[in-house]
């Protein structure tokens, strides 16, 4: 099975988001990607349809934008 991919920069806004994320998925189930410590993994993201971050990306590719801490042209930047 497809995991689903949790998507933030590690702003506080998005490290709450990530802590809920964990609390309602089990984990084996989630991958969690920093985008602000593993900036390799931005262009996936951008592929996948991020817009900002927070964001879950489902085993389906749906893209769940939660909250808003930051752009992608921010974390990028």
């Amino acid at each position: 099975m497809k995991k689903s991919i949790f998507y933030h920069a590690g702003c506080p806004v998005c490290v709450s988001a990530e802590q809920d994320i964990l609390n309602l998925i089990n984990a084996s189930e989630i991958e969690v990607v920093n985008l602000g410590e593993d900036k390799s993994r931005i262009p996936e993201a951008q592929k996948a349809g991020l817009q900002s971050v927070p964001a879950l990306v489902t085993p389906n590719g749906n893209v769940l934008h939660i909250n808003f801490g930051a752009s992608m042209a921010d974390v990028i930047g």
